[in-house]
C-alpha cells in the first residue's frame, strides 16, 4: 500500500436508510381515497399510518340538522357498494324506539334487495382484489353478470346505486310485475358463473402464491380487534348476526355460514365466494315462501320516536354496520352514532403489514375489501 493510498479518506460502507413512501389517497389499491404512510426498509414494510378523513362528510352531525325522512335518504352515500345495509339499522332503530311491528311480506323483501346487494358488492370485491393483484379478466366478468343483479335492483327500486328503499314500518315499494321471473331465472344461472370464478382463479397457481398463508389473523386477534364479517369468519370465528341476532326474518330461512382455518388472504377470499352461493339460497327460499300483505305501515307525515336509545345492527358484506340513535322525542335524531367494519378493518393494518413487502400489502389490502365511503362518513 503506497502512502498515497494511506493518506485517502476512508470511504463509508453502504447502508440501507429507511424510506417514507406515502400510498394514497389517489392509489386503486386503497379502495378509495385512504392513504397509507408506507415506512420501509427497501420494498420491506417497517410500519403503517393509516390517514383518514379525504372523504369525510360529516354525516353523523348532518342527522341532528335533518328529519328522520330528511337524513333516510342521505344513506345510501356511505359505503356505495353496500346500499342497502346503509338503510336498513336506522329503520330498525326508529321502529324499536316507536314499537313499530314490520309487515312480514316487507320483512321478506328486505332480505331479498339485501341479499341481491351482498351479491353485487362480493363481486366487486373479487373482482377488483384480482385486478389489484394484475388479473383484468375477473373483473369483467363479475361486471357482466352483475349488470342482471343491477337490473333486478333497479325493477324493485327504481334505482342502480343509491336505492332509497327502506322505510320505517317497512319498503318503499312492491315487487313489480316481472320481477319474480327474473330473478327465478338468474338464480338458476348464476351458480355456474360462480363456478367460472372459481375455475379461473381458485386453483391458479400465481393467485395461491400470492395469499396462501399471507396476512394472517390469528382468531383470538381478530376477535380483540373488533373484526366481523368475512374478515373475521375467515380466521375460524363463526360469528353472523343474520344467525347469532335473527333479526328481520332470517330464522325462517336455512343457509350457511362459511368459515375459514387459517385467515389469510386466500380464506377471505374464500369465504365471499361461498357467501354468494348461500345468498342464491336465501333470496330462493324468500320467493318460494313470500307471505301476501301489505308492505308498511301507516305512519304520519313527521316522525317523532319517543326520548330514548337504540341500538341496531345488520350483517353487511363487510361486517356489522350498526346505528346507535338517541331521540329526545323531536323531529330529529338528537345523537347517531354509526359503527363501519370498514374502520375496524383498516385499523388492522399497522399490525398486519410489517414484515411484508409492498406487493403482499397490496394483496392483503384487497383481501380485506374495505370501503372508505364508510369508515369517513
Amino acid at each position: 500500500m503506497t502512502s498515497q493510498d494511506q493518506m485517502a479518506p476512508k470511504r463509508p460502507y453502504l447502508k440501507l436508510e429507511e424510506m417514507i413512501l406515502n400510498m394514497g389517497p389517489q392509489h386503486p389499491a386503497t379502495h378509495g381515497v385512504l392513504r397509507l404512510v408506507l415506512h420501509l426498509n427497501g420494498e420491506m414494510i417497517v410500519k403503517v399510518d393509516p390517514v383518514l378523513g379525504y372523504l369525510h362528510r360529516g354525516l353523523e352531525k348532518l342527522a341532528e340538522n335533518r328529519t328522520y325522512y330528511q337524513f333516510l335518504a342521505m344513506l345510501s352515500r356511505l359505503d356505495y357498494l353496500a346500499n342497502i345495509f346503509m338503510e336498513w339499522p336506522l329503520v330498525r332503530c326508529i321502529e324499536g324506539l316507536m314499537e313499530i311491528e314490520v309487515p312480514r311480506r316487507a320483512e321478506y323483501l328486505r332480505i331479498i334487495v339485501a341479499e341481491l346487494n351482498r351479491i353485487t358488492s362480493h363481486q366487486m370485491a373479487l373482482g377488483d382484489f384480482m385486478l389489484n393483484l394484475g388479473a383484468g379478466t375477473p373483473m369483467f366478468w363479475v361486471f357482466r353478470d352483475r349488470e342482471r343483479i343491477v337490473d333486478l335492483l333497479e325493477l324493485l327500486t327504481g334505482q342502480r346505486m343509491m336505492y332509497n328503499y327502506m322505510r320505517v314500518g317497512g319498503v318503499r315499494y312492491d315487487i313489480p310485475e316481472g320481477f319474480e321471473a327474473e330473478c327465478r331465472s338468474f338464480l338458476a344461472g348464476f351458480p355456474a358463473k360462480i363456478d367460472e370464478y372459481e375455475k379461473l382463479i381458485t386453483d391458479n397457481e400465481i393467485f395461491l402464491a400470492r395469499t396462501l398463508g399471507v396476512g394472517i389473523i390469528e382468531r383470538d386477534e381478530a376477535i380483540d380487534y373488533g373484526l366481523t364479517g368475512p374478515n373475521l369468519r375467515a380466521s375460524g370465528v363463526s360469528w353472523d348476526l343474520r344467525k347469532d341476532d335473527a333479526y328481520s326474518a332470517y330464522n325462517d330461512f336455512d343457509f350457511g355460514i362459511p368459515i375459514g382455518k387459517h385467515g389469510d388472504c386466500f380464506d377471505r377470499y374464500k369465504c365471499r365466494v361461498e357467501e354468494m352461493r348461500q345468498s342464491l339460497r336465501i333470496i330462493e327460499q324468500a320467493l318460494d315462501n313470500l307471505p301476501e300483505g301489505p308492505v308498511n305501515v301507516k305512519l304520519p307525515p313527521m316522525l317523532r320516536p319517543p326520548a330514548g336509545e337504540k341500538y341496531r345492527a345488520v350483517e353487511g358484506p363487510r361486517g356489522e354496520w350498526g346505528n346507535f340513535l338517541v331521540s329526545n322525542g323531536g323531529l330529529r335524531p338528537y345523537r347517531l352514532k354509526m359503527r363501519d367494519p370498514n374502520f375496524v378493518a383498516i385499523s388492522t393494518l399497522p399490525r398486519i403489514l410489517p414484515g411484508y413487502k409492498i406487493a403482499d400489502m397490496i394483496a392483503i389490502g384487497g383481501s380485506m375489501d374495505f370501503m372508505l365511503g364508510g369508515a369517513d362518513r
